[in-house]
Protein backbone atom coordinates (compact mmCIF):
# COMPACT_ATOMS: atom_id res chain seq x y z
CA UNK A 1 0.00 0.00 0.00
CA UNK A 2 1.40 3.37 -0.97
CA UNK A 3 0.92 6.39 1.23
CA UNK A 4 1.54 10.08 0.65
CA UNK A 5 4.78 9.78 2.63
CA UNK A 6 6.17 6.91 0.50
CA UNK A 7 8.37 9.35 -1.43
CA UNK A 8 9.36 11.32 1.68
CA UNK A 9 12.28 10.21 3.81
CA UNK A 10 14.56 11.43 6.54
CA UNK A 11 18.35 11.22 6.34
CA UNK A 12 20.32 10.56 9.52
CA UNK A 13 24.11 10.49 9.80
CA UNK A 14 24.79 7.40 11.93
CA UNK A 15 28.47 8.28 12.31
CA UNK A 16 27.96 11.86 13.56
CA UNK A 17 24.54 11.21 15.17
CA UNK A 18 22.86 14.14 13.46
CA UNK A 19 20.06 14.69 10.96
CA UNK A 20 20.93 15.89 7.46
CA UNK A 21 17.32 16.13 6.33
CA UNK A 22 13.99 15.63 8.05
CA UNK A 23 11.91 16.34 4.91
CA UNK A 24 13.69 14.80 1.93
CA UNK A 25 11.88 13.82 -1.23
CA UNK A 26 12.92 10.75 -3.25
CA UNK A 27 13.52 11.24 -6.98
CA UNK A 28 13.66 7.70 -8.33
CA UNK A 29 11.72 7.97 -11.59
CA UNK A 30 12.82 9.32 -14.95
CA UNK A 31 10.89 12.61 -14.74
CA UNK A 32 11.47 13.24 -11.02
CA UNK A 33 15.23 12.82 -11.54
CA UNK A 34 15.18 14.91 -14.72
CA UNK A 35 13.32 17.81 -13.10
CA UNK A 36 14.87 17.52 -9.62
CA UNK A 37 14.80 20.95 -7.99
CA UNK A 38 14.35 22.98 -11.19
CA UNK A 39 11.79 25.69 -10.66
CA UNK A 40 12.23 25.69 -6.88
CA UNK A 41 13.09 29.00 -5.27
CA UNK A 42 15.39 29.83 -2.35
CA UNK A 43 12.42 29.27 -0.06
CA UNK A 44 12.88 25.55 -0.72
CA UNK A 45 16.41 25.65 0.70
CA UNK A 46 15.43 25.66 4.38
CA UNK A 47 17.25 23.51 6.91
CA UNK A 48 15.83 20.00 6.97
CA UNK A 49 14.89 19.85 3.30
CA UNK A 50 16.52 17.60 0.72
CA UNK A 51 16.22 15.62 -2.48
CA UNK A 52 17.59 12.07 -2.74
CA UNK A 53 18.28 11.20 -6.38
CA UNK A 54 18.35 7.44 -6.98
CA UNK A 55 20.11 6.24 -9.10
CA UNK A 56 22.67 8.94 -9.87
CA UNK A 57 26.41 9.22 -10.49
CA UNK A 58 26.44 13.03 -10.54
CA UNK A 59 24.22 16.08 -10.93
CA UNK A 60 24.16 19.56 -12.41
CA UNK A 61 22.78 22.88 -11.21
CA UNK A 62 22.02 24.31 -14.64
CA UNK A 63 18.82 26.33 -14.34
CA UNK A 64 18.92 26.35 -10.54
CA UNK A 65 18.18 29.55 -8.64
CA UNK A 66 20.25 28.80 -5.51
CA UNK A 67 23.33 26.93 -4.30
CA UNK A 68 23.32 23.39 -2.92
CA UNK A 69 25.38 20.99 -0.84
CA UNK A 70 25.85 17.59 -2.48
CA UNK A 71 26.52 14.26 -0.78
CA UNK A 72 27.42 11.28 -2.97
CA UNK A 73 26.51 7.85 -1.56
CA UNK A 74 27.49 4.31 -2.48
CA UNK A 75 25.11 1.33 -2.45
CA UNK A 76 25.38 0.88 1.35
CA UNK A 77 24.77 4.62 1.88
CA UNK A 78 28.33 5.47 2.85
CA UNK A 79 29.51 8.96 1.88
CA UNK A 80 32.06 8.66 -0.94
CA UNK A 81 32.28 12.32 -1.98
CA UNK A 82 30.97 15.71 -0.87
CA UNK A 83 30.67 19.08 -2.60
CA UNK A 84 29.77 22.13 -0.56
CA UNK A 85 28.00 25.26 -1.79
CA UNK A 86 27.67 24.25 -5.43
CA UNK A 87 26.49 27.36 -7.23
CA UNK A 88 23.95 27.49 -10.06
CA UNK A 89 25.05 26.52 -13.58
CA UNK A 90 27.73 24.07 -12.42
CA UNK A 91 28.30 20.35 -13.07
CA UNK A 92 29.33 18.09 -10.20
CA UNK A 93 31.95 15.39 -10.25
CA UNK A 94 30.77 12.15 -11.86
CA UNK A 95 31.65 9.15 -9.70
CA UNK A 96 31.17 5.53 -10.73
CA UNK A 97 31.32 4.52 -7.03
CA UNK A 98 28.24 6.65 -6.43
CA UNK A 99 24.77 5.13 -6.68
CA UNK A 100 22.76 8.09 -5.34
CA UNK A 101 23.17 11.78 -4.59
CA UNK A 102 21.63 13.90 -1.84
CA UNK A 103 20.92 17.51 -2.71
CA UNK A 104 20.70 19.60 0.47
CA UNK A 105 20.41 23.28 1.39
CA UNK A 106 23.72 25.15 1.49
CA UNK A 107 25.87 24.79 4.62
CA UNK A 108 24.21 21.51 5.66
CA UNK A 109 27.50 19.62 5.32
CA UNK A 110 29.33 22.17 7.48
CA UNK A 111 26.52 22.35 10.06
CA UNK A 112 26.38 18.57 10.49
CA UNK A 113 30.10 17.85 10.20
CA UNK A 114 29.46 15.21 7.53
CA UNK A 115 32.62 13.73 6.03
CA UNK A 116 33.62 11.11 3.48
CA UNK A 117 33.24 7.67 5.07
CA UNK A 118 30.23 8.55 7.22
CA UNK A 119 27.34 6.07 7.14
CA UNK A 120 23.85 7.44 6.54
CA UNK A 121 20.40 6.04 7.24
CA UNK A 122 17.64 6.88 4.77
CA UNK A 123 14.20 5.82 6.00
CA UNK A 124 10.56 6.67 5.29
CA UNK A 125 9.04 9.37 7.43
CA UNK A 126 6.87 8.31 10.37
CA UNK A 127 3.19 9.17 10.43
CA UNK A 128 3.75 12.55 12.12
CA UNK A 129 6.54 13.64 9.72
CA UNK A 130 9.41 12.71 12.00
CA UNK A 131 11.57 9.61 12.29
CA UNK A 132 9.99 6.71 14.15
CA UNK A 133 11.64 6.07 17.49
CA UNK A 134 10.53 2.47 17.86
CA UNK A 135 13.44 0.90 15.94
CA UNK A 136 16.12 1.05 18.59
CA UNK A 137 18.60 -1.49 19.93
CA UNK A 138 21.19 -1.68 22.67
CA UNK A 139 24.89 -1.54 22.07
CA UNK A 140 26.13 -5.16 22.01
CA UNK A 141 29.17 -4.47 24.19
CA UNK A 142 26.94 -3.80 27.21
CA UNK A 143 25.97 -6.67 29.46
CA UNK A 144 22.26 -7.44 29.12
CA UNK A 145 21.82 -7.42 32.91
CA UNK A 146 23.32 -3.92 33.27
CA UNK A 147 20.66 -1.35 32.34
CA UNK A 148 22.14 1.64 34.16
CA UNK A 149 24.54 2.61 31.35
CA UNK A 150 22.53 1.28 28.43
CA UNK A 151 22.32 3.65 25.51
CA UNK A 152 20.15 3.16 22.48
CA UNK A 153 21.20 3.60 18.90
CA UNK A 154 19.12 3.62 15.72
CA UNK A 155 18.89 0.50 13.61
CA UNK A 156 19.69 0.93 9.93
CA UNK A 157 16.43 0.56 8.07
CA UNK A 158 15.59 -2.16 5.57
CA UNK A 159 15.50 0.17 2.56
CA UNK A 160 17.04 -0.80 -0.72
CA UNK A 161 17.93 1.75 -3.33
CA UNK A 162 14.69 1.19 -5.19
CA UNK A 163 12.13 0.79 -2.41
CA UNK A 164 11.62 1.25 1.29
CA UNK A 165 9.51 -0.91 3.52
CA UNK A 166 7.88 0.46 6.61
Amino acid sequence: MTTNNSKNVYVYNLTRETFLATEARVADGYFSRLIGLLGKTRRWARAGRGLWIVPSHGVHTIGMLFSLDLIFLDRVRRVVHIEEYVRPFRISKVSLKTTSVLELPPHTIFRTGTQVGDELEVSPLGGANFPPLVNRRRRPELDSSDTTNATEQPIASGCSLMNCQE
